[in-house]
Protein backbone atom coordinates (compact mmCIF):
# COMPACT_ATOMS: atom_id res chain seq x y z
CA UNK A 1 0.00 0.00 0.00
CA UNK A 2 1.38 3.34 -0.94
CA UNK A 3 0.29 6.91 -1.22
CA UNK A 4 1.76 8.95 -4.08
CA UNK A 5 1.38 12.62 -4.90
CA UNK A 6 0.94 13.46 -8.56
CA UNK A 7 1.58 16.98 -9.79
CA UNK A 8 -1.40 18.15 -11.83
CA UNK A 9 -0.16 21.64 -12.67
CA UNK A 10 2.69 23.97 -11.74
CA UNK A 11 2.98 27.64 -12.64
CA UNK A 12 5.57 30.31 -11.92
CA UNK A 13 3.92 33.65 -11.38
CA UNK A 14 5.28 37.21 -11.53
CA UNK A 15 3.48 38.63 -8.50
CA UNK A 16 5.28 40.09 -5.51
CA UNK A 17 5.91 37.67 -2.65
CA UNK A 18 4.08 38.83 0.51
CA UNK A 19 7.04 37.68 2.63
CA UNK A 20 10.17 38.93 0.83
CA UNK A 21 8.58 41.25 -1.79
CA UNK A 22 10.53 39.65 -4.61
CA UNK A 23 8.85 39.61 -8.00
CA UNK A 24 10.55 36.36 -9.04
CA UNK A 25 10.32 32.97 -7.46
CA UNK A 26 6.63 32.42 -6.66
CA UNK A 27 5.29 29.09 -7.87
CA UNK A 28 1.87 27.47 -7.58
CA UNK A 29 1.74 23.68 -7.35
CA UNK A 30 -1.45 21.65 -7.60
CA UNK A 31 -1.10 18.02 -6.48
CA UNK A 32 -3.44 15.09 -5.98
CA UNK A 33 -2.81 12.06 -3.79
CA UNK A 34 -3.19 8.62 -5.31
CA UNK A 35 -3.63 5.50 -3.18
CA UNK A 36 -2.30 2.32 -4.75
CA UNK A 37 -2.10 -1.28 -3.58
CA UNK A 38 -1.85 -4.69 -5.21
CA UNK A 39 -5.51 -4.83 -6.28
CA UNK A 40 -6.58 -1.29 -7.20
CA UNK A 41 -5.63 2.38 -7.52
CA UNK A 42 -7.77 5.31 -6.45
CA UNK A 43 -7.13 9.03 -6.58
CA UNK A 44 -8.40 11.17 -3.72
CA UNK A 45 -10.84 13.93 -4.60
CA UNK A 46 -8.95 16.66 -2.75
CA UNK A 47 -6.39 18.73 -4.63
CA UNK A 48 -3.47 20.06 -2.57
CA UNK A 49 -2.62 23.62 -3.56
CA UNK A 50 0.58 25.32 -2.44
CA UNK A 51 2.26 28.63 -3.18
CA UNK A 52 6.00 28.51 -2.58
CA UNK A 53 8.57 31.28 -2.87
CA UNK A 54 11.92 30.00 -4.15
CA UNK A 55 13.57 33.32 -3.29
CA UNK A 56 12.92 33.23 0.47
CA UNK A 57 12.37 29.41 0.59
CA UNK A 58 8.99 29.64 2.35
CA UNK A 59 5.50 28.45 1.70
CA UNK A 60 3.12 31.39 1.38
CA UNK A 61 -0.21 30.67 3.05
CA UNK A 62 -3.54 32.00 1.71
CA UNK A 63 -3.96 34.38 4.65
CA UNK A 64 -1.20 36.62 3.29
CA UNK A 65 -2.19 36.49 -0.39
CA UNK A 66 -3.02 39.73 -2.16
CA UNK A 67 -5.99 40.16 -4.50
CA UNK A 68 -3.65 39.83 -7.49
CA UNK A 69 -2.32 36.49 -6.26
CA UNK A 70 -5.89 35.29 -5.66
CA UNK A 71 -6.87 36.17 -9.24
CA UNK A 72 -3.88 34.31 -10.63
CA UNK A 73 -4.68 31.40 -8.31
CA UNK A 74 -8.27 31.20 -9.59
CA UNK A 75 -7.00 31.11 -13.18
CA UNK A 76 -4.46 28.34 -12.54
CA UNK A 77 -6.89 26.33 -10.40
CA UNK A 78 -9.11 26.03 -13.47
CA UNK A 79 -6.17 24.69 -15.48
CA UNK A 80 -5.40 21.95 -12.92
CA UNK A 81 -7.73 19.15 -13.98
CA UNK A 82 -7.94 16.53 -11.21
CA UNK A 83 -7.80 12.84 -12.07
CA UNK A 84 -10.93 10.79 -11.74
CA UNK A 85 -11.50 9.48 -8.22
CA UNK A 86 -13.03 6.24 -9.50
CA UNK A 87 -11.42 3.04 -8.25
CA UNK A 88 -9.46 1.35 -11.06
CA UNK A 89 -9.02 -2.39 -10.67
CA UNK A 90 -5.77 -4.06 -11.66
CA UNK A 91 -5.57 -7.27 -13.76
CA UNK A 92 -4.91 -9.50 -10.72
CA UNK A 93 -8.29 -8.43 -9.30
CA UNK A 94 -10.07 -9.44 -12.51
CA UNK A 95 -8.33 -12.83 -12.42
CA UNK A 96 -9.41 -13.42 -8.81
CA UNK A 97 -13.01 -12.40 -9.58
CA UNK A 98 -13.12 -14.69 -12.61
CA UNK A 99 -11.71 -17.59 -10.60
CA UNK A 100 -14.29 -17.00 -7.85
CA UNK A 101 -17.15 -16.87 -10.36
CA UNK A 102 -16.04 -20.14 -11.97
CA UNK A 103 -15.69 -21.80 -8.56
CA UNK A 104 -19.19 -20.71 -7.48
CA UNK A 105 -20.59 -21.88 -10.82
CA UNK A 106 -18.99 -25.30 -10.43
CA UNK A 107 -20.29 -25.66 -6.86
CA UNK A 108 -23.84 -24.79 -7.97
CA UNK A 109 -23.58 -27.21 -10.92
CA UNK A 110 -22.29 -30.00 -8.67
CA UNK A 111 -24.98 -29.48 -6.02
CA UNK A 112 -27.81 -29.28 -8.57
CA UNK A 113 -26.83 -32.63 -10.17
CA UNK A 114 -26.85 -34.59 -6.91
Amino acid sequence: MSLHKYVLHTAKINNNCPECYSKEGLEFTFEQENFENRFYTKAKKAVIETLYCHNCNQQVFPVTWTEDIERVYDYHRKLAKPKSSVMKLKPITYIILLFDAITVGLIIYYLSNR
